[in-house]
């Protein structure tokens, strides 16, 4: 009959329609696994990739360590031969005007031995032109005399002007000399100073970088 036709197509007709929602549920279903797949697939991938450039930048961190320690060393070493090199400089300026100044006291004292030993050498004479003088007539011993005070009195003036000017001339240089082991001493400390800011700044210099290096990183 009619209404059994109409069932039986009915129910075909719904059938096909389950069995059609079926199918592509199932389809969306592979569909889907298969996206979830493919981005499991991609996310493996990318740690994987980000795996290796943490490993990269591990061994750039540790090459770049390396560098940043010799280039420290390389600056300390560099300060400290500079630093040894000005002491021995110093030290040689000091052992050199020491010497100055014992090789002046030398030259004053054998000035003064010299200065003595004519000064003996006319007390002597004064002495013996005495004793002449003594013993020589009236006339000529009043004569000689006066001519041989006039001379000695000559020569003790020479003298003690010589030795006053060469006294003058050797406290001026001793005087020179302690002015220049007081500058070396100024120039020593300023160096040393200089030094150790320089060395500050080249350790704060090398740390700005590296942290400027890192924080880039």
């Amino acid at each position: 009959s009619l209404t059994n036709c109409i069932t039986v197509i009915f129910l075909t007709f719904q059938t096909n329609i389950l069995t059609e929602l079926r199918n592509w549920k199932l389809s969306l279903i592979q569909h889907h696994k298969l996206q979830m797949k493919q981005e499991k697939e991609k996310h493996a991938a990318h740690v994987k990739q980000l795996c290796n450039e943490m490993e990269n930048l591990k061994e750039l961190l540790h090459t770049y360590e390396i560098s940043i320690a010799r280039k420290d060393e390389v600056v300390i070493t560099n300060l400290t031969q500079a630093i040894e090199k000005e002491k021995e400089r110093v030290e040689l300026m000091r052992k050199f005007t020491l010497w100055r100044i014992q090789h002046v006291k030398a030259s004053q004292e054998e000035y003064a031995n010299r200065i003595a030993d004519k000064q003996f050498q006319t007390t002597l004479m004064k002495k013996v032109w005495a004793a002449w003088r003594s013993l020589s007539e009236e006339k000529w011993k009043d004569k000689v005399a006066r001519a041989c005070q006039l001379r000695a009195e000559d020569v003790c003036v020479q003298l003690t002007n010589d030795y006053e000017a060469k006294i003058a001339e050797l406290t001026a240089n001793l005087e020179r000399t302690k002015a220049e082991i007081l500058r070396l001493h100024s120039e020593r400390d300023q160096y040393e100073d200089t030094m150790k800011k320089a060395f500050m700044r080249g350790v704060c210099a090398l740390n700005l970088e590296a942290m400027t290096m890192f924080q880039g990183k």
